[in-house]
């Protein structure tokens, strides 16, 4: 079957159209990321120079030979949790993958995302939704635009962990050592950003339905701590795990890869068919709302 061409001026109103389109999804991007873009600098700074920090330390315990007498001072229930990437993680290159899945990170990188996917709802709360609206502008451009910024999030920081970790490998690593691959930290990269992402998907889709931004950030933080802990006690209390799979952490696997293991393809489907589930009920949520009250 052969679809119709449009030529003429039939092409030309269509180009006109999708023009001022762009422009305003473009605009509406940009005033965004000016408004968070102290909170993304500082966020990304703070990561990249956690990392540095981690491969200073890591130096300073392989320079020493500490790594067993470390290891001797775990508890059991932390071999038990890490499994037999525990071996892997101390050492060298595990100390410096660390960063990618210590409990700060991971809460400092979901409460970035949670705090830019409740955006919608301060500006209703404030009444800046309505001069946005004044304009020629769709209501579900503003979800498209939160989507996009928050992937642009999580793509800027943690690219710059990666970049943290690779100017302290260059910079302070010794040259007999070897650091985690190129292969690993990006996959932790990959895994860890649409993680982001799944938590900002649901963090929006709460945000549909709650009047204020401080209630919707307070649910979705509470939602995302019941959730981590949910996974932590599953990984080691065997009756728990029946229920860990309902985690988004669940999905998030880094030993696996510390260990030399590829990245599970299921993971990031399940990660992004999350997000892609929660955005698209926050698209339904917000085109419906009444922004008055």
């Amino acid at each position: 079957m052969c679809l119709p061409v449009i030529t003429g001026r039939g092409a030309n109103k269509m180009l006109l159209v999708a023009l001022p389109v762009a422009r305003i999804f473009a605009a509406l991007i940009l005033q965004l990321l000016r408004r968070v873009r102290k909170l993304l600098l500082a966020a990304g700074v703070l990561l990249a120079a956690f990392q540095v920090v981690l491969i200073l330390q890591a130096n300073s315990i392989q320079s020493t030979n500490s790594f067993a007498q470390i290891g001797a001072l775990i508890p059991s229930f932390l071999r038990d949790i890490m499994g037999p990437s525990f071996v892997t993680l101390l050492s060298f290159s595990g100390m410096v993958s660390f960063g990618y899945f210590h409990p700060v990170t991971i809460g400092a990188l979901v409460a970035v995302s949670i705090t830019l996917a409740t955006i919608p709802v301060m500006e209703m709360e404030t009444g800046f939704l309505d001069l946005i609206l004044a304009r020629p502008v769709a209501r579900h451009w503003i979800v498209v635009r939160s989507i996009a910024v928050a992937a642009i999030a999580a793509v800027f920081l943690t690219g710059m962990m990666a970049l943290g970790t690779w100017l302290g490998l260059k910079i302070f690593a010794p040259k007999d050592v070897v650091g985690p691959s190129f292969r690993m930290v990006g996959s932790l990269v990959l895994n860890l950003g649409f993680l982001m992402f799944c938590w900002a998907g649901i963090a929006m889709a709460i945000g549909g339905v709650c009047r204020r931004r401080g209630s919707a950030g307070a649910i979705a933080g509470l939602l995302a701590l019941i959730a981590f802990l949910t996974d932590y006690v599953g990984r080691a209390w065997k009756p728990a795990d029946s229920v860990a799979w309902l985690s988004p952490f669940r999905y998030y696997a880094p030993f696996e890869v510390i260990m030399g293991g590829s990245l599970l393809v299921r993971n990031v489907f399940v990660l992004g068919g999350i997000a892609g589930v929660a955005f698209g009920v926050a698209w339904v949520l917000y085109s419906r709302r009444d922004i008055s009250k």
